[in-house]
């Protein structure tokens, strides 16, 4: 299960980093998602369900 919440939050974080990537276009009008946002906490909640899964599995300090 936490391996599969850490993979879907890196997913999350990639999709949100091509998005937040892109020109803006002022013709659409001002970007109303905070996608650079997004990809920073998905990313930061991948990283961290990746270590509790080392841990869960006895890697690191008990």
């Amino acid at each position: 299960m936490t391996l599969a919440l850490g993979a879907g939050f890196a997913v999350v974080a990639a999709f949100a980093g091509w998005r937040g990537a892109r020109p803006p276009n002022p013709m659409k009008g001002p970007r109303l998602i905070p996608w650079r946002a997004i990809m920073v906490f998905a990313a930061a909640a991948a990283v961290l369900l990746v270590v509790q899964a080392e841990r869960v599995a006895g890697f690191g300090p008990g």
